[in-house]
């Protein structure tokens, strides 16, 4: 038993000094290779050029307003409640909650994090195993010098602890780790531009909607009064006062304006669609989702306008990008460790005894210590190509990161221009839209009167048709360029309480539908 003792003290001591050498190499090691400098962001004193206007034209009617440019405000990590909608933040929300796509992307970032828990643990700490064992065997006399000897059979009971570490001398590991780090910022920003890009999409389809039920009533207006002035040309036609070829004529362009509804129809009905895929729901669920129109739409007057210098902190894509370019710079550290020496320490006690009752008796015990250091001398340059490649695809992840920079304020600069160009068109479509509205109506009244012929007619019902029309989309162009304007600028979900995960709808849309339904 004294025997016993002593080697456990043994043991004790050998595993004191292989904790001490673990903890002397853990604080004296340092990690070879790069250590991360997040790269320099372009920051301009604006997006675009200084002519541009602060606030954009108005004019009268629905999507008018003036728009000013707010310089330096913040975005509102809810910033669809801009167009004051309560159905649209429902859409929003639910979209948020049930969108399949989401739910696949938090499942990914969750896999990243368990990956880096499990490698971090592994990396990190020594390995303790337990094991237990039991062996039934014979042994031939050849195997100890004696081939003669003749043993009987016996059973081996055996049961020890092992303790294994890899001493991270050069930090490979740490630099692994790094790496693993970065990559699960990767998956932390894809998400974040998940949700951003699932909301614009939610919003763009909302505001197609309403511009197609805009475009519908219109064109089921002009088909009305198209069909009117065909009762007046035919009754004309009855009484002797136009040709035969002017009743042609005009029920030509009332099958040419009906022919418009059944592509609006078509495009109305594949949106609908979009908007319950949006949500998670099948198509036959579309009837339950909310109805948009352009009048159920408020365009905000004031478009918070984010500094050029925070652009690169709120992009998710930039923020990716950047992760990447972490990882990368990460795993060059990692293959120069390579290069170096890998220190491996071990050790083990157990007991072994040929029966059960004796496995922890006295001269059982079974112990070792021991370390094994591996240096590569030669490897044919596989090592210094890897380095090399790792180098090679740090600079990929560099150039990759400055092109997301450039296109991110591109993107800013680009949807700036548009909103102060949509208003501006938006301004000589409505003075289109009367003018061809006063002209129609004169020339109605003209024809009735046998003063202008009927081609005349035809060309101000084609000009009223494309002007009204045209009216619709430029009100629509508007609401959807103001909502492409927050999601250029990041879609403010820094600013997101950080212990949500996000916005979820207090009740199921498609419930809550069916329900004031009475379904």
């Amino acid at each position: 038993m004294q025997e016993r003792f002593r080697s456990v003290r043994h043991i004790i001591h050998i595993a004191s000094s292989v904790v001490g050498i673990v903890f002397l190499g853990a604080v004296a090691g340092c990690a070879v290779g790069p250590d991360y400098k997040a790269p320099e962001t372009p920051a301009p004193r604006s997006y675009v050029s200084p002519d541009m206007p602060a606030e954009t034209v108005g004019t009268q009617g629905r999507g008018g307003e003036s728009q000013r440019f707010m310089q330096g405000q913040d975005i509102p990590d809810t910033w669809w409640n801009v167009f004051h909608s309560p159905d649209l933040d429902r859409l929003v929300r639910e979209a948020l909650a049930s969108n399949p796509t989401l739910s696949a992307a938090q499942a990914t970032l969750r896999q990243s994090q368990e990956e880096l828990r499990g490698i971090t643990g592994a990396a990190l700490y020594p390995r303790v195993d337990a094991s237990a064992g039991v062996t039934r065997q014979k042994i031939s006399g050849a195997g100890i010098g004696q081939p003669d000897a003749q043993f009987s059979p016996f059973t081996l009971y055996n049961a020890s602890v092992n303790v294994t570490y890899a001493l991270d001398l050069a930090g490979g590991a740490r630099r692994e780790l790094e790496a693993l780090r970065a990559q699960v910022d990767v998956q932390q920003f894809l998400l974040e531009g998940a949700q951003l890009t699932i909301t614009a999409n939610a919003v763009t389809a909302a505001i197609r909607e309403a511009a197609l039920h805009a475009q519908i009533a219109a064109t089921q207006d002009i088909i009305a009064s198209e069909q009117k002035q065909l009762e007046v040309v035919e009754r004309q036609f009855e009484l002797g006062g136009v040709a035969r070829t002017d009743v042609l004529a005009q029920r030509a362009q009332v099958a040419q304006t009906r022919a418009l509804l059944p592509p609006l129809e078509k495009s109305l009905y594949q949106t609908r669609h979009q908007l319950a895929a949006l949500i998670g729901k099948l198509p036959n669920d579309a009837s339950l989702v909310p109805e948009f129109t352009l009048d159920s739409l408020t365009l905000p007057e004031e478009l918070p306008l984010s500094l050029p210098s925070a652009l690169a902190g709120q992009r998710p894509d930039i923020r990716a990008s950047e992760a990447l370019l972490h990882a990368a710079s990460a795993r060059i550290g990692v293959a120069t460790a390579n290069l170096y020496p890998q220190l491996n320490l071990s050790a083990s006690l157990g007991s072994e005894a040929v029966t059960s009752s004796k496995l922890f008796g006295s001269g059982s015990g079974v112990w070792s210590v021991g370390g094994g250091l591996l240096q590569p001398l030669f490897h044919g340059g596989e090592l210094k190509a890897k380095q090399r490649e790792a180098v090679a695809v740090y600079d990929q992840a560099y150039a990759q990161y400055r092109s997301t920079v450039i296109l991110a304020f591109q993107n800013v600069a680009d949807v700036l221009r548009a909103l102060e160009a949509d208003a501006r068109a938006l301004a000589a479509q409505t003075d289109a839209a009367t003018a061809a509205a006063d002209s129609l109506d004169l020339a109605q009244k003209q024809f009735q009167l046998g003063a202008v012929s009927s081609l005349s007619l035809l060309n101000a019902e084609r000009q009223y048709q494309q002007a009204r029309i045209g009216l619709v989309q430029a009100q629509a162009v508007r609401f959807a360029d103001t909502a492409a304007l927050f999601q250029a600028l990041g879609g403010g979900w820094w600013n997101r309480q950080k212990d949500d995960a996000g916005p979820s709808p207090k009740k199921d849309l498609v419930q809550e539908k069916a329900a004031q339904n009475g379904e």
